[in-house]
């Protein structure tokens, strides 16, 4: 089947076959003429299945005719992260290319006066993040009255980070005639019950068992210990041919750490965390998407929504907490039928972790054995002074120190006038003098 069977206009075919697209996946095939007839939808689908494009595409011509007065959009598309929110806005304005609709891009990080300016002229499309809305709403800044689709997009990710009380109280300011496409890559108990609070008579359209990892990305791991990690990570990117590559890890402050351990060693590494300014997270994807970078390390909710081309490799530095989050790191490559490649570092701490991805996914992930010598053996000195031009170029791009922790003097406590010495003439505990436990920068 054809884009140009499903009931789309010839503008919006047209648009998506200029991005390349001219055949639907199966959720598009299945939604977009759902949603073009008015019905509400309840969608299941995992990451990298096309879903944005099955109601952005027909959004569009749903909207073509009419006209936004100011301050009152005629469509809101609720997204959980800043990332994916910019995403949607993107394929709006590729898929939109022969259309006049306009749209506005309401996430935080942004001065409120340039999205007041937008809403001023009036928007057809309005893609927000629930907490920026809500701040827009109290201002007195933008009205709801006039809302005639609503779609509520990755709406699992809603309820795990807490964003539900939020999202219920906007659409309480909504009109209840409306239409409402919500979106999930799971469709658990809990999910089912928010969306019954939403829809009216929905169609429900499952195209993968949400359990299931794409064919097209190989799978591997790699068993090691927690010290040795950063060095297996190395060893990784310098075996594998690696065009881009996202790195995940579990906690924010690792992922700092990890991305200044790449830089010390000469990776073109950039970073992605929550704390980040938008004007710096902005030019960060860009550098990345451009090429100019390689690595990308992130969190899972910091690379929530990221829709990178071909990106080649996943490398999954901690094992997720939550199984349901392995398939979405991995479902970041291997998109469109293209293959990937993902690895997993994983410690003997980490194996209920494993046991509940491998029972979720319903199969055995290869595992792997891998030579880490050089990269142990192999100090900073070699890359150090790359490192260091690495980490000002990325300072003076973003606006933003990386993080890069200072070396602090070491006061060496006092010492009691009867303390064992060295044997060196002076005062020094012996335990200063121990050598460092092998390990890795």
């Amino acid at each position: 089947m054809q884009f140009s069977e499903l009931g789309l206009s010839d503008e919006v075919v047209g648009a998506a076959a200029d991005s390349g697209y001219t055949t639907p996946t199966p959720i598009q095939e299945q939604a977009i003429p759902i949603v073009l007839q008015g019905r509400d939808v309840l969608g299941c689908a995992q990451t990298g299945t096309g879903k944005t494009a099955s109601f952005t595409l027909p959004m569009i011509d749903i909207l073509s005719s009419g006209q936004a007065k100011a301050r009152m959009p005629r469509s809101l598309i609720l997204c959980p992260t800043r990332e994916l929110a910019a995403q949607v806005a993107d394929s709006f304005e590729r898929y939109g290319k022969n259309c006049s609709l306009t749209k506005a891009l309401l996430i935080g990080g942004v001065a409120f006066g340039e999205q007041n300016l937008q809403l001023d002229r009036g928007v057809d499309v309005l893609i927000a993040t629930p907490g920026r809305l809500l701040d827009h709403i109290e201002r007195g800044r933008i009205l709801l009255n006039d809302v005639k689709i609503l779609v509520i997009d990755e709406a699992d990710r809603m309820l795990d980070m807490g964003f539900i009380p939020d999202v219920e109280r906007i659409v309480s300011l909504l009109p209840r005639i409306r239409q409402t496409l919500f979106f999930s890559a799971t469709l658990d108990r809990g999910i089912r019950e928010l969306a019954d609070g939403f829809l009216i008579n929905p169609k429900s359209i499952t195209v993968a068992p949400p359990s299931s990892t794409a064919e097209t990305v190989e799978q591997f791991l790699l068993l090691t210990e927690a010290w040795k990690k950063r060095a297996v990570l190395r060893t990784l990117i310098d075996r594998e041919e690696v065009g881009n590559a996202l790195i995940f890890c579990n906690r924010k402050r690792d992922v700092g750490i990890v991305h200044r351990s790449l830089v010390r060693h000469g990776y073109d590494a950039v970073v992605l965390h929550g704390d980040m300014p938008q004007p710096a997270r902005t030019e960060t994807l860009t550098r990345f998407k451009a090429g100019d970078a390689r690595l990308l390390v992130a969190s899972d909710v910091a690379a929530r929504g990221l829709d990178i081309a071909e990106l080649s490799h996943v490398f999954n530095f901690d094992v997720p907490t939550h199984a349901e989050d392995y398939i979405h790191r991995i479902g970041r490559t291997g998109r469109a039928g293209r293959s990937g490649r993902a690895f997993t570092i994983s410690t003997d701490e980490d194996s209920r972790y494993l046991q509940a991805i491998r029972s979720l996914i319903k199969r055995s992930i290869e595992t792997i054995d891998l030579d880490i010598k050089d990269q142990l053996v192999r100090g900073r000195t070699g890359n150090a002074r790359k490192g260091a031009r690495m980490v000002q170029e990325q300072e003076q791009a973003t606006g933003m120190p990386t993080g890069t922790p200072r070396r602090r003097e070491r006061v060496p406590p006092s010492v009691p006038k009867n303390a064992p010495t060295t044997g060196l003439g002076d005062h020094t505990p012996a335990f200063l003098l121990r050598p460092a436990r092998p390990g890795v920068a």
